[in-house]
């Protein structure tokens, strides 16, 4: 076993680098590199909406600790929804390569309802922290809610 483990340690040694560093360094860049591709390639949409998925996890944490009301199932949850969103993009990504390969409209349309919908999301987790919010933005926020609290009795 020992035996093993040393010449699987060897290949990915010579294959990515020297030593176990480069070894994890160059996993994880093949990792990022092929989660890239899959997901239509690292432009300017994909990296706003990367953002504001971190930062719509960081509020909502902060937010949860705040009110007291931190919970690890539904951190996780939160976490898998975010995963369920790049599993969306990548087969918005799929549809395009396979009906307009030239073009990336499904992957676009997708990238931005939830851009949309993350930065919803932050905004009603800053509204929780107190953070000071235009008064015409927390209108139309309430305004929204009233909307689906009404759909949501029927």
């Amino acid at each position: 076993m020992a035996y093993l483990k040393f010449y699987i340690n060897n290949i990915l040694a010579a294959a990515v680098g020297s030593n176990f560093k480069d070894t994890a360094a160059g996993f994880f860049a093949a990792t990022i590199g092929y989660m890239g591709s899959v997901l239509g390639g690292w432009d300017k949409g994909m990296t706003i909406l990367i953002i504001l998925m971190i930062g719509d996890y960081v509020t909502g944490l902060l937010g949860a600790i705040k009110t007291r009301t931190l919970n690890s199932d539904v951190m996780y949850w939160g976490g898998i929804r975010k995963i369920v969103v790049l599993f969306v993009i990548a087969l918005a990504t799929a549809f395009d390569g396979w009906m307009n390969p030239d073009t990336l409209v499904y992957r676009t349309i997708a990238i931005y309802f939830y851009i949309g919908r993350e930065g919803l999301s932050i905004i009603e987790n800053l509204g929780v922290l107190n953070v000071p919010l235009p008064q015409k933005l927390k209108n139309v926020l309430h305004q929204l809610n009233d909307k689906g609290e009404e759909h949501n009795r029927y």
